[in-house]
């Protein structure tokens, strides 16, 4: 083989390299969010809206955002035991989890900011888990409950 080929090969392979890297990463990242749960272990807004509707399938939510933005907006009859990402109030929601039968229809909730940056839903998911119950889902929201509940005209309660 002369050197021309050899270039062309080797440009080949660079670029041939490049674009794997280009158009696998984000699916690589994807598989590896570091997120607890898995996609079945999630629930859509519009599948939620559903389950909600029918008594016979109706969760128990259980909002683990801040204080504030329960009181501002929450799903109905969506529940507090306190802030998520705070570890003395996670012991109070574990404290109020331990009550429940571990097979309770479970979905829990933030929407503070954008999912992939909350700091409240993550743990008590993983507690949540770690205590056994084996119906636990997480509601995504991928922006913010504003923008992918509120604004889509979904059902909620303001207040305490």
């Amino acid at each position: 083989m002369n050197s021309r080929t050899l270039f062309r090969i080797a440009t080949l392979l660079a670029i041939g390299v490049m674009a794997s890297t280009i158009f696998l990463l984000p699916i690589h990242h994807a598989q590896n969010s570091g997120d607890p749960w898995t996609k079945a272990e999630s629930v859509e807004a519009p599948n939620l809206i559903k389950e909600l509707n029918d008594p016979k399938t109706a969760p128990t939510v259980l909002f683990v955002g801040f204080q504030r933005l329960y009181t501002a907006g929450h799903i109905k009859a969506a529940q507090f035991h306190g802030t998520g990402g705070n570890p003395e109030a996670l012991k109070e929601l574990k404290a109020w989890a331990a009550t429940l039968p571990k097979t309770t229809n479970l979905v829990i909730y933030c929407g503070c900011c954008p999912m992939e940056h909350c700091p409240n839903v993550r743990p008590p998911f993983t507690a949540l888990r770690e205590m056994g119950f084996s119906k636990l889902r997480v509601l995504i929201l991928p922006t913010s409950f504003e923008v992918d509940w509120t604004a889509k005209g979904y059902p909620y309660d303001k207040g305490k």
